[in-house]
């Protein structure tokens, strides 16, 4: 007697419970790697406007302004339309005094000598990791450092 071929039932039972796990996990895996790219985008964007806030200001001979505005989670350039920071990422300026205007408004200033007002911003994540750019006040340079828990 010969055996028709085909799959039996248990076969394709286990066959859908794989299928259905799959479909399952696919948005939470899809979720975290959206919520991980824009970070990344939020802290290239940062460091690289930083960067070019610099060499504007010594190409120009003039004063060029980084500002954060806190409220509204927005930062760029003074003279650039302002980004706007990912709603589940968090972020935390230190600057001086004289920097933080009354609207909610912080700026790092950086002069045609090289230089800068100095600070330091640190992008967060939701579970506390993240990143610090630290602007050098006496030479206008960004670093980046990895913030751990």
């Amino acid at each position: 007697m010969r055996r028709a071929q085909g799959f039996t039932l248990i076969e394709l039972l286990v066959v859908f419970a794989i299928m259905a796990l799959v479909v399952g996990l696919v948005p939470l895996a899809y979720e975290r790697l959206r919520e991980g790219s824009q970070y990344r985008d939020a802290v290239r964007t940062m460091f690289s406007q930083l960067r070019s806030a610099r060499a504007l200001a010594v190409g120009r001979g003039q004063e060029v302004r980084f500002t954060i505005d806190l409220a509204r989670r927005s930062y760029g350039l003074d003279d650039e339309p302002p980004k706007a920071l990912p709603e589940p990422l968090q972020l935390r300026v230190v600057v001086a005094d004289r920097e933080i205007s009354p609207q909610g408004r912080a700026s790092i200033r950086f002069l045609p000598s090289g230089g800068a007002t100095g600070g330091s911003l640190e992008i967060l994540r939701a579970p506390g990791l993240g990143t610090r750019l630290r602007v050098d006040w006496l030479s206008g340079r960004t670093t980046q450092e990895a913030l751990l828990p």
